[in-house]
């Protein structure tokens, strides 16, 4: 493991004990009581009675009465406590007055509020991918579009060459991307590997012909082709800081813009290697400039300003070497290569 990783994780070791029992600091302008709407998200209520929302389980009371009381659903109340002085979220089931008919009643869990705006990460929870050079070498790829499109999306066919295993009859389609590399180190972490598509074979042979069932963008020649991922994914978060004290960059935005701001996606160099759970947040800092100092009249004299807290991640998918977060709070401009580092 990387050296830098690893930057006071036996200092946080020694006094865990002592950080995880300091006080959570409450919102100074918190309700004592809440009625939870469709659109919340659970971070938006923890932010409405924390100063830190990723501390929401330090006061979270889980009633053994409440089916389900891990998840939070529109209707129901929260009202804020306190027990031996220290403040403690409690839930009851508000359900609306209505007449109820003898039956089996079922509770679905797509209809408990998220942890995180679930449209903005939908797209990453399963296919947008992390992938090293042989993988997407060895991938089957798009060589020709059927017809004269100009643009090929949906809809419309392409065909591809090396599909051998018949056994495979959907795939999903991706844009090679570029390297993700370490800024300190100059490791290779791996290459992006950008979701663009999903269909069915329709004829097998060399070349296959595909059926674009779904497309996110254009479907180029050379982007690649991987059997469709039909895992479900994890969509219901537990926002918690790393246990040890960890440092990282972001190295990537996804689509590439030039300034980074609240509910972008973004890649960061730290992986399941250095133990990076989906869950995790860290704060961000923008890297502080280096100036000449023009009073002290010494020459060349230079001093480096202090690194400016920018805002905050959650961590929602991980691989090896990165992982890919949702900027949650974002004070100021986020660039490629500030800091995260645990809160």
């Amino acid at each position: 493991m990387p050296i830098k990783k690893l930057t006071g994780m036996v200092f946080a070791a020694l006094f865990a004990g002592f950080l995880y029992a300091a006080d959570v600091v409450l919102n100074p302008e918190h309700p004592d009581r809440y009625v939870v709407v469709k659109g919340d998200t659970l971070w938006d209520i923890s932010a409405m009675f924390l100063r830190d929302p990723w501390l929401w389980p330090e006061v979270w009371y889980v009633n053994p009465q409440v089916e389900n009381p891990h998840l939070i659903y529109p209707g129901d109340i929260l009202t804020l406590v306190y027990v031996d002085g220290k403040p403690q979220l409690r839930m009851s089931r508000g359900y609306p007055t209505v007449d109820l008919s003898p039956q089996v009643r079922v509770e679905s869990l797509e209809n408990a509020i998220p942890t995180i705006p679930l449209d903005a990460i939908r797209p990453f929870l399963t296919r947008a991918l992390v992938v090293d050079a042989e993988a997407m070498d060895k991938a089957p790829y798009v060589v020709a579009s059927a017809g004269e499109h100009v643009i090929t999306g949906v809809s419309d066919r392409v065909y591809a060459r090396g599909i051998d295993d018949k056994s495979e009859t959907i795939f999903d389609l991706y844009h090679p991307g570029g390297p993700y590399i370490d800024p300190d180190t100059d490791e290779l972490l791996g290459y992006e590997a950008l979701y663009v598509g999903t269909g069915p074979v329709e004829q097998f042979g060399d070349p296959a012909t595909i059926f674009l069932a779904q497309t996110t963008r254009e479907i180029r020649v050379g982007d690649r082709l991987l059997p469709a991922d039909e895992s479900t994914p994890v969509t219901h978060f537990q926002p918690h800081a790393p246990e040890t004290d960890l440092e990282g960059h972001i190295i990537s935005v996804i689509d590439g813009v030039s300034q980074i701001g609240q509910f972008n996606v973004v890649a960061i160099d730290l992986g399941t290697r250095e133990g990076l759970e989906i869950g995790h947040v860290f704060r961000i800092f923008k890297r502080g400039a280096t100036i000449k100092d023009t009073v002290s009249g010494k020459r060349n004299d230079a001093v480096k300003l202090p690194d400016e807290d920018a805002g905050l991640i959650m961590v929602f998918r991980t691989f090896d070497k990165v992982s890919f977060g949702l900027v949650m709070k974002a004070t100021s401009a986020i660039n490629i290569n500030d800091f995260v580092r645990t809160p």
